[in-house]
């Protein structure tokens, strides 16, 4: 029955495919969480009233992050293909495709951050200078707990950005379940693999939004 509906779909290609979008995805999160945190942090605290406000230092930060905020995916991906061949040695698979991803995701969650910590009560800020805290301490014991379930929310929606992203570096080779829709499926007319590799992402979306709301929910006190 199976066969007879979906012809063209072999599952060992499915499976490879879906595992080459996971391990781009949850690798490309892993450094976005990072890469993020650490501008969003630089953004907010370098901002009007912050622990370290330096017009030069937010506007140069925030300028960085507007512009690769603006580039479309498809063109950084050509635009850092020198970057990627220097770096992977490559500019084929699913490695090759993690220095835009993170490049290209980490802005945008860097927004998402500092909205979160700009969310933080300034109370709460406020006590803990008044009690001499370090700016260390009111960082990695305040603004980054309290802000949890805001950033943890964030890195959900950026990484159901992530998944769409690896479907169009798919596009140019870069492996994942993109790649199988395009150079198997599309190409080829065989609309039935195109059908189950866009059900397989639409999957994996379902599971990464399931635990973002279930972490996010368990972090929030309130």
């Amino acid at each position: 029955m199976l066969n007879g509906l979906l012809p063209n779909v072999r599952m060992e290609d499915m499976i490879t495919a879906t595992n080459e979008t996971l391990y781009m995805t949850l690798i490309s999160v892993a450094g976005t969480f990072i890469l993020g945190i650490l501008l969003g942090l630089l953004l907010y605290l370098s901002g009007p009233g912050g622990l370290w406000q330096n017009k030069v230092v937010n506007a140069v930060t925030a300028s960085v992050v507007n512009i690769f905020r603006a580039i479309p995916f498809i063109i950084l991906i050509l635009l850092l293909f020198p970057f990627t061949d220097f770096l992977i040695g490559t500019i084929r698979g699913p490695n090759a495709a993690l220095p835009a991803l993170i490049i290209g995701g980490a802005p945008f969650y860097a927004r998402l951050v500092e909205i979160a910590l700009k969310e933080v009560e300034k109370g709460v800020v406020e006590a803990a200078k008044a009690m001499g805290a370090k700016s260390s301490t009111i960082i990695f014991k305040v603004l980054l707990p309290e802000s949890m379930p805001a950033l943890i929310s964030g890195i959900t929606v950026t990484a159901i950005a992530l998944i769409g992203y690896t479907a169009v570096a798919g596009a140019i080779g870069a492996g994942g379940l993109g790649d199988f829709a395009y150079f198997y499926g599309f190409q080829r007319s065989n609309f039935d693999v195109v059908f189950i590799c866009t059900v397989l992402i639409i999957i994996i979306v379902f599971i990464f939004q399931f635990i973002g709301d279930y972490a996010s929910r368990k972090l929030d006190k309130r």
